[in-house]
């Protein structure tokens, strides 16, 4: 529906358009949240410079990397070296809490409303920052979660407990070998419950909130809607962007506001009923 050529970026005041969207989020009888990786960044989960090295100047020294999204790709030698990375990563970037309190401050703005929240964000932000669990779909995964790297099975496996003892227990930049994480059902390795390709588990937990997700769409698409997109880039744009672009040209009460730095766009076709904001969001939310 929407041509390349029909994409563009906002010209209109900013106070203005946050004025707007602020009517908007006061007169929607329901908000749904799209959020991508742009909001965990201004909530402070940034992968390098000074939160890189604060935590990973060693591996940097070693191996020569200088971010943490590299580190996850380097090709260690051993197992163990690999998940003295992964353990601290997802330690860092899943069980310490966002330096900024960018969700709670969301959270202010819609917990009296009728929300839902599907985002390609795996570090379980909104859910630490008090988000109904039953209200949210994290469609890419989980830091949180392991899965067997085969897979043999649609299961998933809590690492809250292994991943702190891997945090405790390596040194020089390995882990123990008794702790290697291996699938209890067939002895392979566990990976990551992330989506990189067609090996990603979509378990129980996974499919029941998809389908909350799709009845809570089907129960009020012809409301008074604001589809709020925070965030959100184009690495996988089919899950987010383009779906609220779409429903927002199917239903004349709705309203499609997107909040991203350098990315706030929206197709000509739903320009009179979009809100396009170039910023920061924690700044923008503060205002709202």
């Amino acid at each position: 529906m929407f041509s390349k050529m029909s994409i563009m970026k906002s010209t209109k005041s900013c106070s203005a358009e946050i004025e707007r969207l602020k009517n908007e989020l006061a007169a929607a009888d329901t908000v749904i949240i799209g959020a991508g990786a742009g909001l965990s960044t201004s909530a402070g989960f940034v992968y390098t410079g000074e939160r890189f090295c604060q935590y990973f100047s060693d591996f940097e020294r070693i191996y020569g990397f200088h971010d943490m999204y590299t580190g996850g790709f380097y090709p260690y030698r051993t197992l163990e070296e690999y998940w003295a990375y992964w353990s601290r990563y997802i330690y860092v970037n899943r069980y310490i809490d966002a330096p900024k309190p960018v969700y709670q401050g969301l959270l202010g703005l819609v917990k009296n409303k009728d929300y839902f929240v599907i985002t390609t964000n795996v570090d379980h932000c909104f859910q630490k920052a008090g988000f109904d669990k039953k209200r949210l779909f994290y469609t890419q995964g989980d830091y949180g979660l392991f899965q067997c790297s085969e897979p043999c099975c649609q299961e998933t496996f809590e690492n809250e407990d292994i991943v702190y003892e891997m945090m405790e227990r390596q040194k020089d930049m390995r882990i123990p070998r008794e702790l290697l994480p291996v699938c209890p059902h067939c002895g392979k390795p566990l990976t990551m419950n992330l989506r990189s390709d067609g090996r990603f588990v979509e378990d129980e937990g996974w499919h029941e909130a998809a389908g909350r997700y799709k009845n809570f769409l089907s129960g009020r698409k012809n409301g008074r809607i604001l589809y709020l997109e925070l965030g959100v880039g184009y690495n996988t744009p089919g899950i987010i962007k383009y779906p609220f672009w779409q429903m927002t040209a199917e239903n004349p009460k709705a309203v499609y506001a997107c909040i991203n730095y350098g990315e706030a766009v929206c197709p000509r076709e739903i320009e009179e009923r979009s809100i396009c904001i170039d910023g920061d969001i924690e700044e923008i939310l503060k205002m709202l």
